[in-house]
This record gives C-alpha cells, sequence and structure tokens, in this order.
C-alpha cells in the first residue's frame, strides 16, 4: 500500500522540525499524521518470474507479469530475383513502370514501398505499415512485379471446405500470407485440383499448406449410426452426461439429434481409433437396452403433458436420472393422449408412478365471469389480482379478451384457494356493479371527452363509474358505462343529454386574420376569457398557429350561436374604421369586450368578398405581363384578387378586402375590360318578387339567357336587399338581345308563370337544338314557350325545362314528346359515297364522324375498310337524325368536289411567324374560312442557291425575294374562302420599316447582351434589325405585323429620347473641379472607414477621386457631377481643410502601462474621450523608439484640456499598476534553488526546501545521506544530455 502526503510550503519547515523531534525522542505523538515507510511509498518493481512463483514471496504491489506492446507498424524486405521480374529495363530504375505500379499500391493499401536494384540485378523491396496493409501490398507487388507461375495440386473433395475455412477466412489468409491467389473448383465440380497461381516460393508454400491440412483431415474419421429414436435417451443419458462422459474417455464427437428432431441418425466425429472406440461403446449400449427393456403404455390428459415433461424437458430428465426409464411423449401438435415408457420391468412401476404424480401434481380450471367485469376483478395497477399472486405465487391466472372465462394453473391445492377467492371476487362484483352501453355518434365523442379529459373526468368522479369511449380509429359509437348500479343512469342520463345539447348546437365561421389571433386572446388568454364570460355557453375555438388558418369557430346552442350572430352584426351595422378603433383602445374607460368586438369588426370588415364575371379571354390581360397590372391593383386597392386557373371554366374573378376596396378594385378590373373589348352594361327594374323565379332551378333560366346571348353576365341584387336593379353587362347588340329577353320571360312571369318538364337523351340534345338554333327556334316560334336544356354542369342531364304560360307549354311539350319519340324510332339506311372522299371522313381519328353523331342525336356512321373498294356508307340511329346526316354528309362531299388549290409565296423565314405559338394563327384561319393550309417542308439555306445576307442572327430585310419551292404555301377549299384565307396569310406576312437612329445609340438600344432589344421585341412582337457596327448606319429596321409596326416603332423613338436625355444628363454630370490639398489632411477628408468622404459624396451627389499612391502629385483630388454640386462639395472639402490647418499638434509623455487602461476596450473610452474634447489623440505603434509618446491634435484650447485630462487619469491609474505590482511581489512562490520568499525562507538551516518524507528510506541508514532534489544527478531532467557518471542510492541511470 503506497501512501502520498502533499505537504503546503507554509506547513513544510514545521512538518520538517517536527518530524527531527520526533526522531529524537524515539515516539510519534497520537496527532501527527502517518508518515510511510520508504517500501510502501516506493514499492519494488516485479522480479522476471511470475509474482510468488516458486519462491513464496507475496506478489508486488506493481500487479502481475506487465504484457510487452506490440508494435503496430511493421516492415517486410523481400528479394524478386532478375530471372522472376516482370519489367528489367533498368535504364530508368525508380521512373519507370515499376515506379508506377508501386505508386499506385501505395494509393490503394496505404503502405510504403522503398524499392532497391541488388548488384546481381535483382530487385529487393521493403513494405512499412500496419499489419494488414503489409500483407495486402505484398501480395499485390508479387502479383505485379513478378512474373507469375501456377501449379496445381490435388485432394480429396471433402477436404476443400476445410482449405476455404468459415466465410472464406482461412483462405483469405492463406492468400496473404502466401501473396498467391488459390482458385478452388466449385462444389458442383467434379474436379479435385485446387490451382495456385503467383511465385515460385509463395506456390510452395501454399502448395505446403494446403497438403498440411488434407493430411490433417485425413486423421479424422466420420461415421453415422442409425439407430431406433426410442433408444436414444439411454446413449445421452439423463442430462446428457452419459454421452458427455464417452466423448471425454474416447476423444471423438458425438452428435445426438434432439427429441423435437425426427432423425435417427448419431453422427460421430474425430482421430479415427477414438471414432471406432466410441461406434462400439454406443453399439453395446443400444444392444443391452434393446435386450432387456419393454414398453408399457398410459393414456394421460393432453393438458397434463407439459407438466410431466417440465420446464425444457427436465422432468423427464429427472425421471429417466431416477428409474432409467425413458418416458416418450407424443408431439405437442398431435392430438394423441398416448405416454410410452421404455425401461427395465422392474422399474416401470416407479417410473409410472413418478409420471402420474407430476401429471397431478397441477391442474388447470376455468372460472366464468362476465368479460367486462375482468379489470374490476384484476384491480386497479392489478391490485387485486397481485394478491392473490403473492400468496400463490405458483398458480398462473391468465384473462382471455372478450371472452367470459379466466383460467387458472398450478399445484391442485393452490389453484383450488385462488378459484374459491376470485369466485367471492366475482360474486361481489356482481352484487354492486353494472354496465350499460349508450350508442353516441362518433363525432360527440371528443367533445364528451372535453379539454384534456375535464367532461368525462368530471363524470368518472361524480358518479363513481367508468366510462370506455372508443378510439377513432375503432370507427364505432358503442360507450360503455361501468360500476355502481345508480351510479350508471345516472352517468348515461348525463351523456345522452350532453349529446342532445350538442345535436341542437350551431357552429358559425368568422374569418379573423391570424396575426390578430394572439392580440385577441391575449397574454394568458385573460382578453378571450373575459369573451368567454359574456358569452359563457358559446365556444370560441382559434386554430392552431402552424394550419395558417383565418377561421375563429364559434359554437354553441342555436339559440344562443343565433343572438350572437344577431349582436355580431347590430356591431357590424356601426363599423368604424381602423382609426377610431386604435383611439378606442387609448381610452381608459373602453372595457376590453367592446374593444375586442371592435377588432372583431375590423377583420370582419376586412373578409368581405365580391364575385366579378370577366370574359376568360381577358383574363391574361387583367393579370399583365409577369403579373404587373394584377399586382398593381392588388397594392393599391390593399385587396386579395384570385383568379380562376388557365384550364378552368370560370369566369369569375374573387376578390377579399374591405367593402369599399373590393368595389374600387372591381371597377378598376371592368375598366381594364371596357377597355380592350367593347363592353356595355345595362341596368333593367325588374320587381325583387320575381327575381327567384327568373333564376330558374339551379339558375337554368339566367344561364340560358346568357348563352343565347354571347355570353352576357347577368347580376341579380342580393336576396333580402330589397332591390330592383339587375345588371346585364357584356357586347353590344347581345346585351340588348339578353334586356329583352329578360323583360319578357319577367313580363311572361307576371302574367303566367307554368313550367314543365321533359325527359329525353343528352345525345338527343344538340339534334332537337338543330343546327344553329333552327329546330328550337321553331318550337318557341310556333309555341310562344321557353325552352331551357342543361348544361354540363347540371346533375339531371335528362331533364328539359318548359317554362310559358299553360296552353303554350302543353303544345310545346307535345311538339318535343313527338320529336324524341321520333328520334327513339332506330333505323338504318344506307347512301354512296366516292371512295377517294373516305379518307376525310375517317382521317384524325374519325373527328368528322363524331362531330356528325354529336349534331345530329348520336346517329351511327360505319364506312367501309381501307381497300374494300366499296361506296356504301351505312347510317343507323333515329329518322329524322339519318335524314339530316345524309343531307350533311352530301352538302361534305359537295364542299370536297368545289375544293381548289391556291397557292401563296411567302418566304420561308417568316412561316414560323404566320403559324404563330404552337400554330394558334394558322388554326384560328383554318377554322374561320372552312379551308386546310399546308406549309412546305424547311429547306436548308445553304442547298441551292447562296443564303442571302445575315445581320445580327437575322436576314437582311435588303435581300432581293426570289420564290423557292420551300416558300410555297397551300391553300385547298372553296375558291371563295381561300382566296380570304390567303388574303388573311398574306396580312400576316410581316413588313419592314427603316428607323432613322443615330449610330451612338446603337449600343445602348441592344442593352447588355441584347437584353434591351430582346425586350422591345417581345413587347411588341416585331424583329429589330440593328446593323453591324462597322457600317455605322443610322438606321434601324423593324419588321413585324402591321399592326404591331406603331407601337414598335412608337417605343424605339421613346426609347432614343430616354438615352439623348441620359446622354445629356451625363455630360452634365462630367463637370469636374480639382483642388489642391495637402497629403496629410487626407486621410481626415476620408474619415473613419470612409465615413467624412461617404457623407460629402452623398450630400452633393458627386464622386471625389483621391490620387494614387504612384501618381506625381499627391496632393490633387478630382471632384465630378453636376457643376453647381462640384463647386458646393468643393468648398465643404475646403472649409473642413481650413478647420485643420487652425488646429496644433501637441506631445505628451505617459507611461506605457496606463495606454491600455486609457484606450479602452475596442477602443470605446479613447473615442469617447476624443468625442468629448474635439481632438484627435495618437498612441504609439508597437515597438516604437517612444513607447510614452502621445500625440493630441486639435485646437490649442481643446488640447490642453485633453492633455491635462490625460496626465489626470495617468496619475489614477499608475496607482492601481503601483499597487499591483506590489501585490504580485508578495504572491511570488519561493524560488525551487533558492529560500527566499515565504515561509520556507525562514527555515533556520537555510537549504532548500524539502517536500516530502518518508520512514527506513535508504538514505536514513549509516553512512548513506538523503539525495539532494535540487541536484540534477540525484533527480535528472527528462530530455537532457548524460550526466556524468556517478554512483547514486538510486541506482544505474537509464536514458
Amino acid at each position: 500500500m503506497s501512501s502520498v502526503a502533499v505537504l503546503t510550503p507554509e506547513s513544510f519547515a514545521e512538518h520538517r522540525s517536527g518530524l527531527k523531534d520526533q526522531d529524537m525522542s524515539g515516539c510519534v505523538p497520537e496527532d501527527e499524521a502517518y508518515i510511510p515507510t520508504y517500501l510502501e511509498a516506493f514499492p519494488p518493481l516485479p522480479e522476471k518470474g511470475a509474482p510468488g512463483e516458486k519462491t513464496g514471496e507475496p506478489a508486488s504491489a506493481w500487479g502481475g507479469k506487465i504484457r510487452p506492446i506490440k508494435a503496430s507498424v511493421i516492415t517486410q524486405v523481400f528479394h524478386v530475383p532478375l530471372e522472376e521480374r516482370r519489367y528489367k529495363d533498368n535504364s530508368q530504375f525508380g521512373e519507370g513502370e515499376e515506379a508506377k505500379v508501386c505508386l499506385d499500391i501505395m494509393q490503394r493499401t496505404g503502405a510504403h514501398i522503398e524499392l532497391s536494384l541488388a548488384k546481381d540485378q535483382g530487385l529487393s523491396i521493403m513494405v512499412t505499415g500496419k499489419l494488414e496493409s503489409v500483407m495486402k501490398a505484398r501480395k499485390e507487388i508479387v502479383a505485379r512485379l513478378q512474373t507469375q507461375a501456377s501449379a496445381t495440386v490435388a485432394i480429396p473433395k471433402e477436404h476443400h471446405r476445410f482449405v476455404i475455412g468459415k466465410n472464406g477466412e482461412k483462405l483469405q489468409d492463406l492468400e496473404l500470407k502466401t501473396a498467391t491467389k488459390i482458385a478452388i473448383p466449385r462444389p458442383d465440380d467434379p474436379s479435385a485440383n485446387i490451382r495456385i497461381t503467383g511465385t515460385k516460393e509463395g506456390i510452395e508454400k501454399a502448395r505446403h499448406e494446403i497438403l498440411l491440412i488434407s493430411a490433417e483431415q485425413d486423421k479424422r474419421a466420420v461415421e453415422r449410426l442409425s439407430l431406433e429414436k426410442a433408444f436414444h435417451p439411454f446413449i445421452a443419458g439423463a442430462h446428457n452426461r452419459l454421452v458427455q462422459e464417452l466423448s471425454q474417455e474416447t476423444g471423438a464427437r458425438i452428435s445426438i439429434p434432439p427429441p423435437s428432431l425426427p432423425k435417427d441418425e448419431i453422427v460421430i466425429t474425430g482421430e479415427k481409433e477414438a471414432v471406432a472406440l466410441a461406434l462400439s461403446r454406443i453399439r453395446a449400449i443400444y444392444e443391452d437396452k434393446k435386450r432387456k427393456t419393454t414398453t408399457i403404455s398410459v393414456e394421460v390428459k393432453k393438458s397434463q403433458h407439459k407438466y410431466i415433461i417440465g420446464p425444457k424437458g427436465n422432468t423427464l430428465q429427472e425421471i429417466l436420472e431416477t428409474t432409467g426409464v425413458s418416458v416418450e411423449m407424443p408431439p405437442l401438435d398431435s392430438g394423441s393422449e398416448t405416454i410410452i415408457l421404455r425401461g427395465e420391468p422392474d422399474k416401470l412401476g416407479p417410473a409410472l408412478t413418478q409420471v402420474y404424480a407430476k401429471a397431478k401434481s397441477a391442474m388447470v380450471v376455468e372460472v366464468t365471469a362476465p368479460a367486462w367485469l375482468h379489470r374490476f376483478i384484476i384491480g386497479k395497477k392489478g391490485q387485486n389480482i397481485g394478491r392473490i399472486t403473492q400468496q400463490l405465487p405458483r398458480v398462473h391466472i391468465e384473462f382471455t379478451d372478450g371472452e367470459e372465462r379466466i383460467s387458472l394453473e398450478g399445484p391442485t391445492e393452490e389453484v383450488e384457494q385462488a378459484q374459491a377467492q376470485i369466485q367471492e371476487i366475482i360474486k361481489d362484483l356482481l352484487v354492486r356493479m353494472d354496465y350499460t352501453e349508450v350508442i353516441i355518434d362518433q363525432r360527440f365523442h371528443r367533445h364528451l371527452i372535453g379539454k384534456n379529459g375535464a367532461n368525462i373526468n368530471r363524470i368518472k368522479e361524480q358518479y363513481k363509474v367508468s366510462v370506455r369511449i372508443p378510439q377513432d380509429s375503432e370507427r364505432s359509437g358503442l360507450v360503455r358505462i361501468e360500476g355502481d348500479p345508480k351510479g350508471v343512469q345516472l352517468a348515461r342520463r348525463e351523456l345522452i343529454e350532453m349529446v342532445q345539447r350538442m345535436e341542437n348546437e350551431r357552429t358559425k365561421d368568422l374569418i379573423v386574420e391570424q396575426k390578430f389571433h394572439r392580440t385577441i386572446i391575449g397574454q394568458k388568454g385573460e382578453k378571450i376569457k373575459e369573451v368567454r364570460d359574456k358569452f359563457p355557453e358559446v365556444i370560441i375555438n382559434f386554430p392552431d398557429p402552424s394550419q395558417k388558418s383565418d377561421t375563429v369557430q364559434l359554437r354553441g346552442p342555436k339559440n344562443e350561436v343565433e343572438k350572437c350572430g344577431k349582436f355580431l352584426q347590430k356591431i357590424i351595422a356601426d363599423l368604424v374604421r381602423p382609426a377610431s378603433f386604435h383611439l378606442c383602445l387609448r381610452l381608459s374607460r373602453l372595457d376590453f369586450t367592446a374593444a375586442f368586438f371592435f377588432l372583431l369588426l375590423f377583420q370582419i370588415e376586412n373578409s368581405f368578398s365580391l364575385s366579378v364575371p370577366i370574359f376568360k379571354q381577358f383574363h391574361k390581360n387583367i393579370i399583365g405581363k409577369g403579373g404587373a397590372n394584377i399586382k398593381k391593383i392588388r397594392e393599391e386597392t390593399n385587396t386579395k384578387i384570385d383568379l380562376p386557373t388557365e384550364n378552368s371554366n370560370s369566369e369569375m374573378i374573387v376578390i377579399t378586402g374591405k367593402k369599399s376596396y373590393c368595389e374600387a378594385a372591381r371597377d378598376r378590373i371592368l375598366a381594364i375590360q371596357r377597355e380592350l373589348a367593347n363592353i356595355k352594361e345595362t341596368e333593367v327594374a325588374i320587381p325583387a318578387r320575381l327575381h327567384n323565379s327568373l333564376i330558374g332551378s339551379k339558375g337554368c333560366l339566367v344561364r340560358s339567357i346568357m348563352e343565347d346571348c354571347g355570353g352576357v353576365h347577368i347580376h341579380f341584387p342580393s336576396e333580402g336587399s330589397g332591390s330592383d336593379k339587375v345588371t346585364i353587362r357584356g357586347p353590344v347588340g347581345e346585351v340588348e338581345k339578353a334586356k329583352k329577353q329578360l323583360l319578357q320571360l319577367a313580363e311572361e312571369k307576371q302574367v303566367n308563370n307554368f313550367t314543365a318538364e321533359l325527359q329525353a337523351k343528352p345525345e338527343y340534345h344538340k339534334f332537337l337544338i338543330g343546327r344553329g338554333g333552327a329546330n328550337i327556334r321553331r318550337v318557341r316560334d310556333k309555341t310562344g314557350a321557353r325552352i331551357i336544356f342543361p348544361s354540363p354542369d347540371d346533375t339531371e342531364q335528362e331533364l328539359i325545362t318548359i317554362v310559358g304560360k299553360e296552353e303554350a307549354v302543353r303544345q310545346a311539350q307535345k311538339e318535343l314528346e313527338c320529336l324524341v319519340k321520333n328520334l327513339d324510332d332506330v333505323v338504318e339506311d344506307n347512301m354512296v359515297v366516292d371512295v377517294r372522299h373516305h379518307r376525310h371522313f375517317v382521317c384524325r381519328r374519325g373527328q368528322v364522324l363524331r362531330e356528325l353523331a354529336e349534331e345530329y342525336g348520336g346517329v351511327a356512321v360505319s364506312f367501309p375498310r381501307t381497300g374494300a373498294n366499296s361506296q356504301r356508307v351505312t347510317l343507323k340511329g333515329a329518322k329524322d337524325c339519318v335524314e339530316a346526316a345524309k343531307k350533311c354528309i352530301q352538302e361534305i362531299i359537295e364542299d370536297l368536289e368545289s375544293q381548289v388549290s391556291v397557292e401563296v409565296a411567302i418566304p420561308q423565314r417568316y412561316h414560323r411567324a404566320i403559324m404563330g405559338p404552337k400554330g394558334c394563327r394558322i388554326q384560328l384561319i383554318t377554322r374561320e374560312h372552312e379551308v386546310q393550309i399546308k406549309f412546305p417542308e424547311r429547306e436548308d439555306s445553304t442547298a441551292g442557291q447562296e443564303a442571302p445576307p445575315q445581320e445580327n442572327g437575322e436576314v437582311s430585310p435588303e435581300a432581293e425575294f426570289v420564290a423557292r419551292k420551300c416558300d410555297i404555301i397551300t391553300i385547298a377549299g372553296r375558291v371563295e374562302k381561300c382566296e380570304l384565307a390567303k388574303a388573311a396569310l398574306l396580312a400576316l406576312v410581316p413588313i419592314t420599316e427603316d428607323v432613322e437612329v443615330s449610330y451612338e445609340l446603337h449600343r445602348y438600344i441592344i442593352g447588355q447582351k441584347g437584353s434591351g432589344i430582346r425586350k422591345m421585341m417581345e413587347e411588341y412582337e416585331v424583329n429589330i434589325w440593328v446593323p453591324q457596327p462597322e457600317k455605322q448606319l443610322d438606321v434601324i429596321k423593324v419588321t413585324g405585323l402591321v399592326a404591331n409596326m406603331e407601337r414598335a416603332k412608337q417605343g424605339l423613338l421613346d426609347r432614343v429620347k430616354e438615352l439623348q436625355a441620359e446622354q445629356a444628363d451625363r455630360a452634365l454630370r462630367s463637370f469636374k473641379v480639382t483642388m489642391s490639398v495637402d497629403p496629410k489632411f487626407h486621410p481626415k477628408i476620408i474619415g473613419r472607414k470612409g465615413a467624412v468622404i461617404s457623407q460629402i459624396r452623398k450630400d452633393h451627389d458627386v464622386s471625389i477621386q483621391f490620387p494614387d499612391k504612384g501618381d506625381e502629385q499627391q496632393d490633387l483630388i478630382v471632384i465630378s457631377g453636376y457643376e453647381r454640386n462640384a463647386e458646393e462639395a468643393s468648398r465643404a472639402i475646403q472649409q473642413l481643410v481650413a478647420e485643420w490647418q487652425e488646429m496644433v499638434s501637441q506631445d505628451v509623455h505617459l507611461d506605457p502601462r496606463t495606454h491600455a487602461r486609457i484606450i479602452g476596450a475596442r477602443g470605446k473610452a479613447i473615442r469617447k474621450l476624443m468625442e468629448e474634447f474635439k481632438v484627435d489623440i495618437r498612441f504609439p505603434q508597437p515597438g516604437s523608439d517612444e513607447p510614452d509618446k502621445v500625440t493630441v491634435t486639435g485646437l490649442p484650447e481643446t488640447v490642453d484640456n485633453a492633455i491635462d485630462h490625460l496626465l489626470n487619469l495617468e496619475e489614477e491609474y499608475m496607482l492601481s499598476v503601483t499597487e499591483t505590482e506590489t501585490l504580485a511581489a508578495y504572491m511570488k512562490p519561493p524560488s525551487r534553488y533558492g529560500g527566499g520568499g515565504g515561509a520556507g525562507a525562514d527555515d533556520s538551516s537555510g537549504g532548500p526546501a524539502k517536500g516530502f518524507v518518508v520512514r527506513d528510506a535508504p538514505w536514513n541508514a549509516a553512512g548513506n545521506k538523503a539525495p539532494d532534489m535540487s541536484s540534477a544527478e540525484d533527480f535528472p531532467t527528462f530530455g537532457t544530455g548524460v550526466a556524468s557518471k556517478q554512483a547514486s542510492a538510486w541506482g544505474p541511470k537509464k536514458f
């Protein structure tokens, strides 16, 4: 046991003097600290042998044998003879392929490789690194730098797996050690030869190792012995003891399959002699048991089998051990209850007794109990059942979910006791417990539970019941109540009442911006609590902040919510502006509830929504380029504007915000539409009582008028407003037509408002309407009734509504029924169509046939197959539809036969412009004029004739046009329509005009990387051609459509004016003023981080340039800008210089130790001082010749004041510095080699301080002296040179 004493310098002298006194007196006082002996403080090192070995001496305090530490880095050197070198060119040793290979191996393995050439031209290789890296590197070096040989070695096929080893580890290790590649044939390969590739030396080593492995396996033998499974327990013995003893005696390994495995093969492995001995012993046991044993069978209940088997089969092993009888059990998954006992006849009786005893040692009993009582039987946290299991620990009690039984298993007596206790608990619970089940809609479950379970917990505590509400995932409405019978009924009644109240509840949503939610709620919910107190039955729910929702939900009894709604509407009627609201908040007498409602009303005011119908084709104009128009309207009106998606059929634009702002935004949007089209808006006075009947069911009547009149918009006032004004907006002619129809319909409604409905298949509707509405117009004119067909959005697609006088409606209904009846009569007819026209009808996936079917009541038109050479076409459908379809087909054929082809020559470079984006312009012409337009194949301009000159990537407009095949566009159709289409195409051909623009401005018009000219071309949809710079022409050519040319030219001229104005402005801004200022003032003019000069530049909007370091005239400052501004900036600088010239500089000497205190943290103190005295203070740089010199610059009086202040600070700080240094001198620790300072200086001996004391040290013996701790020889310093050789009590020195 070593002990270390740490003594402080203050107590060292006292300790030493006390020790001397004790030595003289020969005794140690009881209150003195214990001083360890030398052997305790410094135990001896252990000897070479193990501690305590042979000598019997006690082990050293240093512990057991110290294990040697192996080096992690190893070095291997090997030699490659000249004849085995792969690369033998020595002229470039160190630079050839060998060096490249070594470098690659070093990078891949991390090992260090050094090559050297021996006298015999052999290669010496030294590899250094970690063991694994060295082995990998060596293998690669041998494979890549040494010529490879190969050999085969044949060993028995069954020995191959021992060469491979587990997971191939042995083979990998062998390859690394021998630096070879070993190929072992696959298991399905009949060959037994193993191929080895590598150097001769490596091949020999690998071959030797493989043969050793095979030889070792030759000595081993494997025997498989098939014996009846029933006798395996006798061979294994109880708890496998017999087979273990047999293995130890013979040295062979014996593997007996477990009872659960249906195998009777015993495997014996090991040395041949050992295997033979074990085999004979096992056969002897088997023969003996087979001759002496007999069997008996007994029937035991299946449920008792597990008690006979015991845990992990221990009971069977115990019976085998005590009686020598084997008990064979049927498999647990079989229904058999027969158990077979095998053994000697005189031992079967005791074994059978034990089997029955084990079978009856435990029993299983089932107790019947309602499933809902199970958790009460178990008790809170298992309290009741835990009490039983503590008393009867060997009884296992199992509850089955959903079943009315409890299983008890264990020793018979204990099970009976547990059964009695559980039955007593059940009897008691049945007397004082009851349950009921209530079906409650799942949507009310969370309200029954309440916030954090408040509601349900209150019911549980109040009525002493348990309420089980199913989880949402169960999708069940069954609520179960269990507990005291009276409490169950009361809880059930209260739950039903709560559900009834909730069914009578109403929910209302208010739109309040989320940013105001926290303000409304207030700190810790104080403000919202006041509102809830005012409306206690109304629940106010705010959305979670993460949802970013503006909807605040009010929920409560219907009547209360209605009252709350009316109250809010009353406040909405007296809306105040936000400014008034803020004023009210500042009034101390205004309570929070009123303030809350003012805030709420403000939010409601901002949630006003307005829908504006705008023709779909104008939506893009309202959005504007890059969303510029819509963004401007949103910002200026402070509203939210939502447009329908591009692929939507809706024309409604929704505006949200304050009512007045929404109306302003609506007016601006409508103004844009009016500018773009000839839109008219008119108002019609129709009594409000007729509005609903005019709108019709789901808006069918008013929608039919809007569709008839070219998509006009008809807006009725909101219900309850009492207004009679109906607004109609749309194209001028259509508005008048809609107005006439609306007034006519209103008159009809006033006279008679009779309605009838008719069912007709949707495919008949188009035929009933007729081309251009001819059929339905005829019925309307004849009867005077109004007929309304369903829109595509209506759910009832077969319903046709007839409105008008009763007589007219009846007549129209009769006419339509007759038409529908005719359509229902399907007929089949034929017609002859020339084969050359068939393709027109069936091309484009039969588009023409689909249009015929849609137009004529779903008539089916069948053309003969291609190649059939038949002209017969079959039509099938309603008689009238078939006749109309035949007539239409005949008209199409006449059109086809009368078609002509017209050629239009337009230069190919304009074709893409004529087509338009995605061919939209050509599609429009083909639809309007019913023609076919075919463009020629594009032709490479380099083929054929020479290409016209190009400038700026475009063909020069001056190039003379010569029509080529690729320029001819073909138009097919009727003569008159082809001419119209030709005129339309020619109108799309761009024209070229010249615009005079000064050559100097061309580069500004083009812009950076062509951005300027590209922007203009996109905006005006033209091509702008700028001549090459070397031509220096003052003209720009603009090419585009006639409609766009004027705008483009005007835009270009406007841009020229802007550039000219910018040039003039640049000329004015280029005025320069040069002034001479002494360079010593330049840093002051610039200021700290450029603050002063930046302020001058900003104030006068000028550019100020200071001279560079290499300039000859270092005093010149150049000011550029407007003339007036430059002169003002010059005067400002001159004024600053004049002030600085009045300043003086004075040096003051301050002790360097005070400089840091005066400057302060990050210069904060000195900056404050300079600002206070309006001076500049400069401290000397580190390493300066005069470290105490400080320069103060400023006006004379301010410099004197600043110096006085600095001297005062120096005096004050020096007191602190002196005090600190004095204290530090006293606090300095005593020297190691002297006795100065501290308590150690008072030692009477005057020698060096002694730090540690031990007893019975070697130097205390006679003739020895204590080592000098200050001596470098007795206590050498690590890392110094070798001290002089001198004997020491510490033994020889080691370095």
